[in-house]
């Protein structure tokens, strides 16, 4: 294995670089191939500096060949990158907000330590952990609860923390979504682009509070910018296409890999053009162009069209590629730790089982009864399916069962009556649940938010609400058990018992145990949330 230099490349080799191949799961088996043998191609030419390779949890060894291919195709070190937000294959805590919740240092480095391990046994040497967007208010694609919190101090403690537990378990981390949250939260970037009035001094003293603290750490690797234009520092170009909103942290000291969210979102596309954007991306400033193309060829061929419609310097492509070159180095370090030990798993395991949050009235405890009759609505998803548009795993779909918590529930209580409705209920359900509840003690709702792309604003349905504020004006609802972003309460009436889970099929299951009261509630709400 031999480091390149940047001067024995070429100007070919130096945009293939700089554009990483993307390697998706969900192709046909045909196009799967199709695409390893063309990145393979690459790395044979040398003209491929990091490649992303799509994952699915249930078939890691599929990942795995790919990357060892790649890998037996290179004599030298490439970046092989993923998304872990979660957690990695099996072990996953639903999110980062878990860990704000958790509140625990030695569980954020569990799980950094966890992921990176497990990650890199796959072939990963790069993860793009942690999350460092602190929002304030409602938002969209669930930055609420891939978010650690909204404290820019306790944000940054975990943080570091994590990116500890990673750096000892063999990987490199990339903090995002660079520079963090900045406006309202009302548009999602992969529908339109969102805008923000943040300051410059707003930015440093809050958004790049825990980034910096990283860098002086030694922990900050890499950034992943995000799609949003701070208008104030930048009127021309959002973040992930800003040389002024990149240079801030740059003219802090930072001198590691930066890489683009992707570029397929319509908040770029929409304005600077399919083509256009890869080459922008690293002309302004970025190290690395996420395209997002099925395709590397057209990834590949936009970068080194821009390259010859002047879009990217010289200068500017050297000195991204030295950053890669830099990072490659980096990968080759041995790591401090390679097995994951059974106290590792113990303390990522209570990052599920400690962050559920309870909130009752006065005088009243956590537990519903076992031995009462209650009426418990579980809501179902509808049947909308947009796995085969985006398939990424920070938007995973596999974590809500309602079977598994109806079969558990009715385990619990075995004198109950139980029904699921729809997001969108029809007049029937409503009527149903309206109807059957009349002989039951209560009603407990279980209810969900799945924030994914393309969804927009983050809210339970206008039915759902509808439902719920008729139901209270007669006080029949005693609680809510809910997984998901928390400012979905804000729309609701006052509910005497409310217990919030994180979104991973574990914590669904171990928030149920607080609920029958078999295990304490010792989760932090990480957000101001204005209960009713």
């Amino acid at each position: 294995m031999r480091e390149l230099k940047l001067e024995e490349l070429s100007t070919k080799q130096k945009l293939g670089m700089v554009t990483i191949a993307t390697l998706f799961s969900f192709l046909t088996p045909e196009e799967q191939e199709e695409q390893v043998r063309y990145v393979v191609e690459l790395a044979k030419e040398r003209s491929v500096g990091a490649v992303w390779v799509n994952y699915d949890a249930d078939h890691l060894e599929d990942a795995k060949a790919k990357i060892d291919r790649i890998k037996a195709a290179a004599d030298y070190p490439i970046l092989i990158m993923c998304d872990a937000e979660s957690g990695f294959g099996k072990n996953t805590i639903g999110r980062h907000n878990p860990i704000g919740m958790v509140d625990s240092e030695e569980a954020a480095y569990a799980f950094g330590k966890v992921t990176a391990i497990a990650a890199r046994q796959v072939g990963y040497n790069v993860v793009c952990n942690p999350i460092l967007d602190m929002a304030t208010t409602r938002t969209t694609c669930g930055t609420n609860i891939r978010g650690i919190g909204s404290d820019k101090k306790r944000v940054t403690e975990l943080a570091i923390a994590e990116a500890r537990g990673m750096h000892d378990g063999g990987v490199l981390s990339v903090a995002k979504h660079y520079p963090g949250e900045g406006s309202d939260g009302s548009i999602d970037s992969h529908m339109a682009e969102a805008f923000s009035t943040k300051t410059k001094e707003e930015l440093l003293d809050v958004n790049l509070y825990p980034y910096l603290a990283l860098l002086r750490e030694g922990l900050l690797d890499g950034i992943m910018t995000r799609h949003e234009r701070f208008a104030v520092i930048d009127p021309d170009y959002p973040a992930s296409l800003s040389q002024k909103v990149i240079n801030l942290i740059r003219d802090e000291g930072f001198d590691g890999f930066s890489i683009t969210d992707a570029l397929a979102m319509d908040g770029i596309v929409s304005k600077f053009g399919k083509v256009q954007s890869v080459g922008l991306s690293v002309g302004n400033g970025n190290d690395i162009s996420l395209a997002w193309n099925k395709d590397h060829r057209e990834a590949y061929e936009s970068m080194c069209q821009c390259y010859d419609e002047g879009i990217i310097s010289d200068a500017r492509l050297d000195d991204a590629v030295r950053h890669i070159l830099e990072a490659q180095h980096k990968t080759l370090a041995e790591p401090k730790f390679t097995e994951i030990t059974e106290k590792d798993l113990a303390d990522f395991d209570s990052i599920n089982r400690d962050s559920v949050f309870a909130k009752v009235d006065e005088g009243m405890t956590t537990s519903l009864s076992r031995d009462g009759k209650h009426y418990f609505v579980i809501l179902t998803e509808t049947t909308v399916d947009i796995n085969n548009r985006i398939d990424v795993d920070t938007f995973s779909r596999d974590w809500y069962s309602p079977l598994a918590i109806s079969d558990k529930l009715k385990k619990l209580y075995p004198n109950s009556e139980f029904t699921m409705i729809s997001q969108f209920p029809s007049a029937s359900e409503n009527m149903r649940v309206l109807g059957e509840s009349y002989g039951c003690e209560d009603i407990v709702f279980i209810t969900f938010y799945r924030s994914a792309a393309y969804l927009g604003r983050e809210a339970f349905t206008p039915r759902i609400i509808s439902l719920i504020e008729s139901l209270q004006v007669t006080n029949r609802i005693s609680t809510i058990v809910h997984y998901g972003n928390p400012y979905v309460f804000e729309d609701l009436p006052h509910i005497p018992r409310i217990i919030i889970g994180a979104c991973s099929p574990v914590n669904n299951l171990y928030t149920l145990d607080v609920l029958a009261g078999d295990y304490p509630a010792k989760g932090k709400l990480t957000y101001d949330v204005k209960f009713n």
